[in-house]
């Protein structure tokens, strides 16, 4: 699932921009968030989510702070002054000093969540400040296909 290309007058895409320039990180983060059903679309610097954020305009971006090209900074501050409130910035960062929350919030961030950061926490932000209805993806594990075939013959 990724984020089709919306303009100024169409609606926000529904998805999470990822801005990570670890590839192993970027795909752990962008199989998480498939799983729990949200589109998602993947920059691996800060020039790239730059240029993403804004082309897409996802409702949500989580975005590394150490990114070569632009910092997290940048890209946070660039993409809330070209969506204003129309996008939740998350930094994903090992940078979590209250001075690094502060310069964070001061950069346009809404939410930090630190490296390695708890999925279910990260989870929790979109829904909540996003808006985005995710599924549970163990609630269907839960139920075994083979459940439905014994249901039938009953």
């Amino acid at each position: 699932m990724v984020c089709a290309v919306n303009t100024k007058e169409t609606n926000p895409g529904r998805c999470v921009l990822l801005v990570e320039d670890n590839p192993d990180g970027r795909e752990t983060l962008r199989l998480l968030l498939t799983l729990y059903g949200c589109p998602v679309e993947v920059a691996a610097d800060g020039v790239e989510g730059v240029h993403k954020g804004l082309a897409l305009r996802p409702v949500a971006a989580v975005v590394d702070i150490g990114l070569p090209g632009l910092d997290g900074y940048e890209v946070a501050g660039q993409l809330r002054r070209a969506l204003g409130g129309n996008i939740l910035l998350i930094a994903h960062t090992a940078y979590d000093r209250p001075e690094d929350r502060e310069r964070a919030r001061l950069a346009g961030f809404d939410m930090l969540v630190a490296k390695p950061a708890d999925p279910l926490e990260l989870i929790q932000m979109l829904r909540i400040g996003a808006n985005l209805p995710l599924r549970n993806p163990t609630a269907q594990a839960e139920r075994s296909p083979f459940d439905a075939g014994a249901a039938s013959r009953q």
